[in-house]
């Protein structure tokens, strides 16, 4: 299974030779594990805490502080959700012991790829802080950092079978990592951690990787349709997408919404007063849209549009 997941990794990075082996994959039970290992491997008994710019995937936080890590928080900015640099500079200034530094490739859930000044920003970081990038959805953006692993020993990035490859009940996550630390991931994991049925979906999945990802123009199409129907919306700012899902503030009541909307049976998420919401079917889609249409009309909002903050 590494062989074959390096062989998709170099694909994937455009090399025409094989650039990434075996020896920098480490597979675990889905990419909590990883996070955990990752933890364990750097930040265990005060010897570090990790930083985080929120809002983002909820799991860096929520694993650190069950085995007592410390977590540093920084902001995003409300208009764009780009990281707020000078924060998070001195936020490592601040806290000298940051050792793990978490972004996602693009975010969760807002959807958004870093930009040219986030990467430069991750790129200047001292060699002892750790640089892990979240690919999960780098199937649908098709933008990776994934070369940066070849140059930097201190950059590792995390990726998963259970987004695109819809392989998300058999927990298949991987991190490609320098060979050095790879083995150091392969130390803390867990024995047996993946059954035989998982690794042989997983080296399916890959083998037939060009039919399972076929249906993500699709995807992105139906993405960029529910962005356009969701902007005629003047109570709801929407911001554009590189991931399979969408993410709207609502003026308000955004805990209503998601209350009303899953009484009706659409499954959403509510995160930092906004709403994300997967791409689905076209019939999905749409179900979704009147659905939520419905609601915000039911809902007293004033007609006032959202203007971002900064």
């Amino acid at each position: 299974l590494k062989q074959a997941i390096a062989e998709y990794v170099s694909e994937s990075a455009g090399h025409t030779v094989q650039s990434f082996t075996a020896s920098h994959v480490s597979v675990g039970n889905g990419s909590d594990e990883l996070i955990r290992s990752i933890l364990i491997a750097t930040c265990l008994q005060g010897e570090g805490s990790i930083l985080v710019a929120d809002p983002t995937f909820s799991m860096y936080a929520i694993l650190a502080q069950t085995l007592g890590i410390p977590v540093v928080r920084v902001s995003r900015s409300r208009g764009t959700f780009e990281i707020n640099l000078q924060e998070a500079q001195a936020a490592i200034q601040a806290h000298p012991f940051v050792r793990v530094v978490f972004v996602v490739h693009p975010n969760s859930p807002t959807g958004n790829a870093l930009t040219p000044a986030e990467i430069e920003w991750l790129k200047n970081l001292p060699d002892h802080i750790l640089v892990v990038v979240d690919e999960a959805y780098f199937e649908f953006s098709q933008t990776t950092l994934v070369n940066e692993v070849l140059n930097r020993p201190n950059w590792i990035v995390l990726r998963t079978f259970s987004k695109a490859f819809r392989l998300a009940a058999h927990r298949v996550g991987y991190a490609i990592a320098n060979p050095q630390f790879a083995s150091v991931l392969e130390k803390t994991r867990l024995p047996y951690n993946l059954s035989s049925v998982s690794q042989a979906a997983a080296q399916l999945a890959l083998k037939h990787k060009h039919k399972l990802l076929q249906s993500i123009p699709q995807i992105l199409q139906e993405r960029d349709t529910l962005i356009a129907a969701l902007q005629q919306k003047p109570v709801l700012k929407v911001w554009q997408s590189q991931a399979n899902f969408v993410f709207a503030v609502p003026q308000s009541k955004a805990a209503a919404i998601f209350q009303s909307l899953s009484r009706q049976g659409t499954a959403i998420r509510h995160i930092a007063d906004g709403l994300r919401i997967t791409v689905g079917t076209p019939i999905e889609n749409e179900r979704t849209l009147q659905r939520l249409i419905h609601t915000i009309e039911s809902l007293a909002f004033t007609t006032t549009p959202i203007s971002p903050k900064t």
